[in-house]
């Protein structure tokens, strides 16, 4: 049984650190759910139940029930482990508390309905899986973070803490099934974080412009409130900008008419409704090359006098996407 120790360590961590790429703003969505004890002053309390958030000196219980009471630990409060394959009785520093540690607290209510600790009890083995799933989470946490700027960040699903820590207290069977969750969660986590700058086309907005002409009409820039406002409700996106040209005029007009047409498009986009200029992605005039219709009928150079805008997200922080175009009346 002993040996099989470091394999369950092993397995808890990497299924901890998987379970948190995968679930964004889950954990705040469960804290929100959980009731919360109030603490009589001066009454006596002993609970029973796993670390789902921590202070500097204070951290939050949640039971079996799903009840979370706020702990206060005050410089007299005995920390010690309670024992297990290699004994126990050890005191323990406050700091060493974390995330997902099950443990048992007794203490009394104090003027602000928290609990002021006078005893924290847990085990050696609890402590030790604890801390090899805080080594993990943090750094997945971080991780993930720095690829969406300004994002809120990514904390570890507060449910699938609690079960994989009380599964830490089973037998062989339980390390081999949280063993197999582990590989697949890492798994899934790589790749995650592999297609964060995988950029799909979530939507194609086709503008079309006058002849000689790089000035928006009504109709499109309402179709550019569209693309702008769809935008906004996503996570990751980048949209290219592509202006073209019929056959009309020269070449070198016909160049610079496409990138006046573009940077119309950007114009308003930006001016308009402030997108931000990270999140500008390709933006270039191609002239009359790239026909999509034949220059020598009329309705053909009415098609080709256009700017193409495509809506683009990260494969990484949307995992379901779907790629669609919308449709132009003048294609």
């Amino acid at each position: 049984m002993l040996k099989k120790l470091p394999v369950l360590a092993l397995a808890l961590f990497l299924s901890a650190a998987g379970v948190l790429a995968q679930n964004d703003n889950q954990t705040n969505n469960s804290q929100t759910n959980n009731q919360t004890r109030t603490v009589a002053s001066g009454q006596k309390v002993k609970i029973k139940g796993v670390v789902v958030a921590k202070d500097n000196d204070s951290f939050v219980v949640r039971d079996a029930g799903g009840v979370d009471t706020r702990v206060i630990l005050a410089s007299n409060t005995s920390i010690k482990t309670k024992g297990g394959f290699f004994g126990g009785g050890n005191s323990v520093a406050m700091n060493n508390i974390v995330r997902g540690l099950n443990m048992e607290v007794e203490g009394r209510g104090d003027n602000s309905g928290s609990l002021s600790a006078n005893k924290v009890r847990f085990s050696k083995n609890d402590l030790a899986t604890a801390q090899a799933i805080e080594s993990r989470v943090a750094p997945a946490e971080d991780r993930l973070t720095q690829t969406e700027q300004n994002a809120q960040r990514i904390s570890g699903q507060i449910d699938e803490l609690m079960t994989i820590s009380n599964a830490a207290r089973g037998g062989a069977k339980a390390a081999q099934d949280t063993a197999d969750a582990a590989v697949a969660g890492v798994n899934a986590t790589n790749q995650r974080i592999s297609a964060v700058d995988d950029y799909v086309v979530q939507s194609t907005q086709v503008i079309n412009f006058k002849v000689g002409s790089a000035v928006l009409s009504p109709e499109g820039k309402q179709n550019l409130d569209t693309v702008a406002q769809t935008a906004l409700t996503m996570k990751g996106y980048l949209i290219e900008v592509t202006g073209f040209a019929s056959s009309e005029g020269g070449a070198k007009m016909n160049k610079d008419l496409s990138r006046r047409r573009a940077q119309a498009v950007l114009d308003y986009l930006i001016e308009t409704h402030n997108i931000p200029l990270r999140r500008i992605g390709t933006s270039f005039g191609f002239g009359s090359a790239q026909a999509v219709a034949d220059n020598a009928t009329r309705e053909g150079r009415v098609q080709n006098r256009r700017v193409e805008v495509k809506l683009t997200v990260s494969r990484g922080l949307n995992q379901t996407v779907e790629v669609q175009k919308d449709q132009n009346p003048n294609q």
